[in-house]
């Protein structure tokens, strides 16, 4: 097989440039899109400095022209796609849900829940026609199980697993897999956010965790990196959860 093409959304932080980076020590044709420009043209020559090819597109997943003219891109320079990992996300505004708001909510599903559909039927377009290729959907364990403070973000993820299944059923048969990484706490700067910049609630969420610690970032990349590989070839229609056991109790 020729050297794979990588998609990577939402690449400019935390698990979506190091997914980037992962991706180029393995030496593959890497697109990145994110939607600040100059910082994703930075990381685009940060990407080629390792020996790869890589390009930034930028692309704002909420917009179909935006995520339309990102696959006809990539297509029109790699001439394929053999990976793409929806990472682009938010957890938007937390609070009681009695506190939450239309806006909130609106915006919330609009990057996680349409953005996520989006990318997959336009990565789905080109696989598809292609007959192969493995989207991994970035969800959460707030995908799998709920979440007091965070009912919005928790209803956005467990549509992300929903659309993913989904998915994974309508691409199985032409040789398209579609899986999810269903990350825990993660040491980044959105755990510090998700805990409101309080270090006993930090502790306290991090205690419930059964393995006591946050995970490192490139524990939930090694798992990206296995779904989207030769190595997990039988293997569609999951969410792996990277939780520390956090879904196991």
């Amino acid at each position: 097989m020729n050297t794979p093409v990588v998609l990577v959304t939402g690449a400019l932080t935390g698990i979506g440039r190091a997914t980037a980076f992962a991706f180029a020590k393995e030496g593959a044709r890497i697109a990145v899109s994110g939607r600040r420009e100059e910082e994703g043209q930075a990381l685009a020559n940060e990407l080629r400095a390792t020996g790869v090819q890589a390009e930034f597109i930028r692309a704002d997943v909420r917009f179909e022209d935006d995520v339309r003219k990102l696959i006809d891109q990539i297509v029109a320079r790699f001439g394929r796609i053999d990976v793409a990992v929806n990472n682009a996300g938010t957890e938007g505004q937390l609070g009681p849900i009695t506190e939450q708001t239309v806006e909130n909510y609106e915006a919330t599903f609009a990057t996680n829940v349409l953005g996520t559909l989006l990318s997959m039927k336009h990565e789905m377009r080109v696989m598809l026609a292609q007959g192969s290729g493995s989207i991994v959907n970035i969800s959460s364990i707030a995908g799998k199980v709920g979440m007091p403070g965070a009912s919005v973000y928790v209803a956005s993820k467990h549509a992300v697993e929903g659309i993913t299944k989904s998915a994974a059923l309508e691409g199985a048969a032409a040789g398209v897999r579609v899986n999810a990484v269903a990350p825990g706490p993660v040491a980044t700067n959105m755990l510090d956010r998700f805990t409101g910049g309080s270090a006993d609630v930090k502790a306290g969420f991090l205690d419930s965790i059964p393995v006591k610690r946050a995970a490192e970032i490139d524990e939930i990349v090694q798992t990206i990196l296995f779904l989207a590989g030769d190595k997990s070839r039988y293997l569609t229609g999951q969410s792996i959860g990277v939780d520390g056991g956090y879904t196991a109790q």
